[in-house]
């Protein structure tokens, strides 16, 4: 809901050049991609020309995935807003990397590389063996045979992390929790802030569709046994057999 359609403050700073003749002042302009507005009154909205009306007051396109869908009055409350912009744009990115671990493993299998297994709901099985669980299939990456203690260096690492993110570190004090910047950007990709403005659209509306790909393929998982390259492959070879009709029908009472 709302949750899905705004995330991180989007930031509003004014870019300023002395002209070489004249000592005038340049204002950014709205981040725009293909001739569309991503901020403001005048942004892109979820009922495209049909909209009007139809947004809440308070979705006003201050940040970035703001769409004006609201239905259920989720974002109503600023602080209620500010904590789901932030738990959206936190989930997104994890989405991001996961969709990426789930397929990148079985695309490689495919393709000749050696995995002890390369679908991603089986792999993690692989550390009760005997040899254990390699990353990569490389037991010089990260080899783990201890169920307990990878829990552990999970539940530090991430607290580390976490707590890091949240309230600062050496790295720079009193950053934006959610865009940190300075030594987060070595690639100085948020120098330009029409740049900069334009990326976190371009990262939340990715997030959400990688989330949206997670949930399926934790559906196709349940359903078929098998990893999203297999699935594909399968639909690939005979779509009118293989599809989600077919299997819907295994959940019917016989």
């Amino acid at each position: 809901m709302a949750a899905i359609f705004a995330s991180s403050r989007a930031l509003t700073v004014s870019v300023q050049a002395k002209s070489s003749k004249k000592g005038t002042v340049k204002k950014s302009s709205k981040p725009q991609s293909a001739g569309i507005s991503w901020y403001g009154p005048e942004r892109a909205k979820w009922l495209g020309p049909y909209s009007e009306n139809s947004t809440p007051a308070y979705l006003t396109g201050e940040f970035p995935g703001d769409y004006g869908w609201d239905t259920a009055g989720l974002s109503a409350d600023p602080e209620t807003f500010k904590r789901y912009r932030e738990l959206e744009l936190i989930h997104a990115r994890w989405a991001l990397l996961g969709a990426l671990g789930i397929v990148t493993p079985e695309l490689l299998a495919k393709n000749g590389v050696a995995f002890g297994e390369p679908v991603w709901f089986k792999a993690g099985a692989q550390i009760f063996g005997d040899g254990g669980l390699n990353y990569l299939g490389n037991p010089s990456l990260v080899h783990a045979q201890n169920i307990v203690a990878t829990l552990a260096c999970q539940v530090i690492l991430m607290g580390l992390v976490e707590g890091y993110r949240v309230n600062g570190g050496p790295a720079g004090e009193g950053l934006d929790s959610l865009y940190p910047g300075e030594a987060f950007d070595p690639l100085g990709l948020a120098d330009d802030p029409d740049t900069f403005a334009e990326l976190k659209v371009k990262e939340l509306k990715n997030g959400r569709l990688a989330m949206f790909s997670c949930f399926g393929f934790f559906v196709q998982a349940i359903v078929t046994g098998k990893g999203p390259i297999a699935n594909l492959t399968d639909h690939l070879a005979d779509p009118a057999t293989n599809n989600a009709f077919m299997y819907a029908t295994k959940f019917t009472p016989q």
